[in-house]
């Protein structure tokens, strides 16, 4: 039996079909709600992206002259960090616009995985520009240059007001979506970075170590590592079609067995079409009279209690002579 091709058993989900069609519409008001339903404009994020590129930018100039003026690689560090930031904040802000768009012929789901792609490479940049962060400062820490703390202190004070400021800006969507949380994750850690810098900055004032530099500029770089590794692996998973964070396939297996009239499931798959929508497919074994309401009342559960939008059931009779290819006991 091939899947997608049996009309006689295969029936489409008419609110699968309302809610795949109202995707489009909302899809930027959705990127800003939460799973507590917080309202944003739909504009929010594109004007947050646009403001970002823009603060984090001017930023990025500010910390390489001043950071070369007064010798501090934690500076000159921290720029390449931004650099990075502002990079990503381009992908995600494209990959933001692209999942808007309609689909096409050749892209039936549209351009939504873009989103998972910003992701993945968001984390990857921040382990590029940390690498050449750790780099630099072993180098740095064998000899030690002498460093103007005023002007670290100062510049690193402007990064912080300039990351919080990027960082709120995101702050409501970081929860539903993993676009919006690799930009927010890159704001707030840079300013826990820039923060950093100014405590090394003043440690340097008060004890004339130009060595401390370094030594923050390493632990800065760890930290980065650590806050980024959880926004590595969860991208990479949704890149592989693994099952979504939040999302117990198990549970949805348990529900799926206890539908009145359902004596069997296999072949369950549950994906991410995007960093804020989950797909599944699943062959239900049926063998009543299946009607509209019946398919329309488990994607409705499917969606309200484990937040998968787009179901795709395929039922089967359960003739002991006609055995789903793809029946594995899955």
């Amino acid at each position: 039996m091939k899947e997608g091709l049996d009309t006689s058993t295969r029936h489409p989900c008419p609110v699968c079909v309302r809610r795949r069609e109202a995707t489009f519409r909302h899809n930027e008001a959705r990127l800003a709600h939460d799973h507590h339903n917080h309202s944003h404009a739909p504009a929010t994020f594109g004007s947050a992206f646009a403001v970002g590129i823009v603060l984090n930018g001017a930023f990025v100039v500010a910390e390489i002259v001043y950071g070369i003026r007064a010798h501090s690689l934690a500076l000159v560090a921290d720029a390449g960090h931004n650099f990075g930031d502002v990079l990503g904040l381009f992908a995600a802000w494209g990959a933001y616009m692209l999942a808007k768009r309609a689909p096409t012929s050749k892209h039936t789901y549209g351009f939504r995985r873009s989103s998972i792609l910003s992701a993945l490479l968001n984390a990857v940049l921040l382990f590029v520009a940390t690498g050449g962060i750790l780099w630099e400062a072993v180098r740095r820490l064998m000899n030690p240059a002498p460093v103007m703390s005023g002007i670290v202190m100062v510049v690193a004070g402007v990064g912080i007001a300039v990351n919080v400021i990027t960082a709120l800006m995101f702050a409501s969507g970081r929860k539903g979506d993993l676009n919006i949380r690799g930009a927010y994750q890159h704001m707030a850690g840079d300013a826990a970075v820039a923060l950093g810098v100014v405590i090394a900055g003043l440690a340097i004032r008060l004890t004339g170590l130009s060595v401390i530099d370094p030594v923050v500029s390493i632990v800065v770089a760890l930290l980065v590592v650590l806050a980024t590794w959880g926004l590595l692996r969860e991208s990479i998973n949704l890149a592989l079609d693994a099952v979504p964070a939040g999302i117990d396939l198990e549970q949805v297996r348990a529900y799926l067995k206890l539908v009145p009239g359902v004596q069997g499931i296999h072949d369950l798959h549950i994906w991410a079409m995007s960093t804020t929508e989950a797909a599944l497919t699943v062959h239900l074994i049926y063998p009543e009279p299946v009607t509209d309401q019946f398919l329309a009342d488990i994607c409705k559960e499917l969606h309200d209690n484990f937040g998968i939008e787009h179901a795709t059931l395929q039922i089967e009779r359960g003739d002991p002579g006609v055995m789903c290819s793809l029946n594995e006991g899955r």
